[in-house]
């Protein structure tokens, strides 16, 4: 499997000339604003938006100013929708950071989103960039429309499969499928294969989030720490909802009550991890997050071998052989 640094390699420059365009476009005259800004950037993450983003635009040609532009437009909107989402969530960390709500309150945090969001729309409308606010505006709609779907089906503990995908699709993959599409976008392809890098993107987005799943129930498979993060949370994820579809309605009883009722209790979220291990949830998550990233590798193959192309496939791969 190649390592984070050899799948930068096609883009190691173009990534050290993102970095000042991002900062440039965080820029703001209101001095509370621009401290912010500076600290939003200065605990930045792995970068796997940008990377997406680049890398598909790398693929078919030398990396052009729009693909700059997309890149830092998705950063933009996703940066705003963390900083929303903490609020929402109540959260004080992200990325073993204090969140923005946590350092300067709920009311600073929602309008520092605001202003990210504002911030990417105004830079797609000053560069001309239509196309790419469309790819984005959607998939920022799908993320909302996603959460709330999440919200609403979660009250009930009872939601199907389907329901499941049509969720992660929504609010993890739409986001990642963005980024394929705008970075094959500003490469200047046609609108069919914008769509299909569009779809590697999305089957890539949902093989992430099972993976992310995975490792609430950890060890046995070495799939990473076991945390029972999402069981605390009340949160429906694959292996959960298949093993509540195996057992009989007696244990599922017992399985919800766990999840509405004893999430905080160690012992009893310990017994549903084994439970959920035990009906067989592990294993089918695994199974369909291999599928996702054997599709996601499918379209790429569809297109001519590039080192490019080399580095997407590496960053399937590392979406579901990670740690954490």
């Amino acid at each position: 499997m190649l390592t984070l640094e050899e799948i930068q390699r096609p883009i190691a420059a173009e990534m050290k000339a993102f970095e000042p365009h991002f900062r440039e476009a965080m820029r703001s005259k209101a001095a509370l604003l621009d401290r912010i800004m500076h600290y939003i950037v200065k605990r930045k993450g792995k970068q796997m938006r940008p990377m997406f983003t680049l890398l598909s635009a790398r693929q078919f040609g030398p990396v052009q100013e729009s693909a700059f532009v997309a890149a830092s437009l998705i950063e933009l909107l996703h940066t705003a929708t963390l900083v929303h989402d903490d609020v929402v969530d109540d959260a004080n960390m992200r990325r073993g950071f204090f969140s923005i709500n946590a350092l300067w309150k709920n009311k600073i945090a929602v309008l520092v989103g605001d202003y990210l969001l504002s911030r990417g729309l105004l830079m797609a409308i000053d560069k001309g960039e239509f196309e790419l606010l469309r790819l984005v505006s959607s998939a920022v709609r799908e993320m909302s429309e996603g959460e709330l779907l999440q919200l609403e089906k979660t009250r009930g503990l009872n939601f199907s499969e389907d329901v499941y995908f049509d969720i992660i699709r929504k609010k993890t993959a739409s986001l990642i499928a963005a980024c394929c599409a705008s970075g094959t976008s500003a490469a200047g392809r046609p609108p069919e294969e914008v769509e299909r890098m569009r779809l590697f993107g999305e089957y890539t987005g949902i093989a992430f989030q099972i993976k992310d799943d995975l490792f609430d129930y950890g060890s046995g498979q070495d799939i990473g720490k076991p945390t029972g993060l999402d069981i605390k949370e009340k949160k429906l994820t694959l292996p959960l909802i298949h093993a509540l579809q195996q057992v009989d309605r007696k244990d599922r009883r017992w399985m919800v009550d766990v999840v509405k009722n004893k999430n905080e209790d160690t012992k009893a979220v310990a017994r549903l991890v084994e439970a959920v291990v035990k009906a067989g949830g592990i294993n089918h998550a695994i199974t369909q997050m291999y599928a996702y990233r054997d599709k996601a590798i499918a379209i790429l193959h569809e297109f001519p071998p590039t080192e490019a192309r080399d580095s997407l496939e590496g960053l399937v791969q590392l979406t579901v052989e990670r740690k954490k």
